[in-house]
């Protein structure tokens, strides 16, 4: 057990036997009590992080909610115009198991991208030149990840899976990790901050537990930030509260809850005091990063005219860079509309209308400002889509199932080879070829970048030494990384 944890589990244990055995259990723990003044420490202190020097100060991931298609978007092959309106073959698809929505169909058509595509950059890197002509004008500054994948088939697992290192519920986000392990950048921010846009395609519920903290203390949750007045749900005063009396009112509740503490040595009592004060600390600085007046015109001819209206994924980005900015160790943009079972042309269309130029303005903005160098951007969805028509095959129209067996992520920055390709995938995009990466080994990576070895990164939990990437093991990416 690690120093960190087995405090937390010491005072959760306090806790339990306090409040069960009554008197007889205070009087047996007095002694443990007078010992353990070390609960205070933080845990990265206690547990040596980072564990090495860090490529990556923070991380910025978009996330594409609902399986972005990789074969309409970057894991491109000639041979698919063969392909379209073939059968798959029995060989490729291998018996796979498939999701409620196909496993019924009697079968299953190729469908060939309905797109342009085109090679880009030094290295002629395929691109969809209809759909992300601003991403195909940065492919010399990322990695393309073809062979990322998954076990899981469906939306809810497969989004927890990538978010936490499991498809159950209730263990931490790799948000909750990083602010566990490493702490905040900046007192008066979160760690963690997530922020949700919402495309017009078919939109996959998203779970608070998503970004939440699982077993970890609360405090390392993520913090949802919302369009509108109020970024934050009851961040500010009521009207005819003065900010002295609402200090003066934490004051008193924050000595009264140390007292519990003092009694109880329950340690959500002092995540509880935490959180009260960072909300404090915030109710003057999220207004003004919520202020984007400042940013001048270029900006906004950068990352397109969406980024003037609040709730975009484009006005998100920009908001996010300003976090950045600021030294918020962990952002989580969540585009939902990905999940095109049918009218995949039209969606999919919509959708990288909204996510191109923006993501594309965040890798040339963050260049330009130096910050590139140590910052690290991951984009990418919880799994791919199939090669084979979901429904019928029109001229014009057609849908794909989830896959999981291989899909696309792209990379940028601190740490991360440019321009550059990993991984092979057959002439169906089907099955991985050559150098798969699970999505345990990518989050590996993306802490490994951070300076953190992922098998020491853990906390005891139901009996497991718990961590991101799962107990069955996971390595980090090194042919990714320079």
């Amino acid at each position: 057990m690690n120093p960190a944890s087995e405090v937390y589990q010491n005072m959760a244990r306090r806790y339990f036997l306090k409040r069960s055995a009554g008197s007889l259990g205070a009087a047996g723990l007095a002694s443990l009590l007078q010992s353990e003044s070390k609960v205070q420490a933080a845990p990265q202190q206690m547990l040596g992080l980072p564990h090495f020097a860090p490529k990556a100060k923070r991380v910025i991931y978009l996330f594409m909610s609902g399986g972005p298609s990789h074969i309409d978007m970057f894991d491109y092959h000639p041979e698919m115009k063969e392909l379209h309106g073939k059968e798959l073959p029995a060989e490729i698809r291998m018996g796979q198991r498939l999701t409620g929505m196909t496993s019924g169909q009697s079968s299953f058509p190729c469908v060939a991208p309905m797109f342009k595509f085109g090679r880009y950059g030094e290295h002629g890197t395929w691109v969809n030149s209809d759909l992300l002509p601003h991403t195909a004008s940065i492919v010399d500054d990322i990695t393309i990840v073809k062979s990322v994948n998954t076990e899981a088939i469906n939306h809810d697992p497969a989004i927890t899976y990538i978010n936490t290192g499991s498809q159950q519920l209730g263990k931490p986000s790799m948000g909750a990790w990083l602010s566990y392990g490493l702490g905040s950048a900046n007192q008066n921010l979160p760690a963690y901050v997530v922020m949700i846009s919402k495309g017009k395609g078919n939109s996959q519920a998203l779970y608070s537990r998503l970004w939440g903290a699982g077993f970890l203390p609360s405090q390392h949750q993520g913090v949802k930030m919302r369009t509108g007045n109020d970024p934050v749900l009851y961040l500010s005063n009521p009207d005819g509260l003065a900010r002295t009396t609402r200090r003066r009112q934490l004051d008193a509740l924050a000595s009264l809850n140390e007292e519990q503490f003092a009694e109880f040595q329950d340690p959500e009592i002092k995540a509880r005091i935490s959180q009260y004060e960072m909300a404090f600390r915030m109710q003057t600085t999220v207004p003004e990063l919520f202020d984007i007046s400042d940013e001048p015109k270029s900006t906004f001819d950068l990352y397109g005219e969406d980024a003037q209206k609040p709730g975009t994924f484009a006005r998100n980005v920009v908001l996010a860079r300003r976090m950045l900015e600021k030294g918020v160790r962990f952002i989580q943009l969540f585009h939902r509309g990905w999940d095109q079972h049918n009218n995949l042309p039209k969606n999919l269309g919509s959708q990288c209308k909204d996510t191109d130029q923006p993501a594309a303005a965040l890798v040339k903005d963050l260049k330009q400002r130096g910050m590139l160098e140590d910052t690290l951007v991951v984009c990418g969805g919880e799994f791919g889509r199939t090669i084979y028509s979901q429904g019928k095959l029109t001229p014009d129209n057609h849908g794909r199932d989830h896959h999981g067996r291989c899909f696309s992520t792209w990379l940028a920055g601190a740490g991360v080879k440019r321009g550059f390709e990993y991984g092979k995938t057959d002439n169906w995009a089907y099955n991985i070829l050559e150098n798969p990466v699970h999505i345990n080994d990518l989050n590996a990576t993306i802490l490994h970048n951070l300076g953190i070895d992922h098998e020491r990164l853990t906390f005891q939990f139901q009996g497991l030494d718990q961590k991101l990437t799962g107990v069955e093991g996971a390595h980090v990416v090194h042919d990714i990384l320079t």
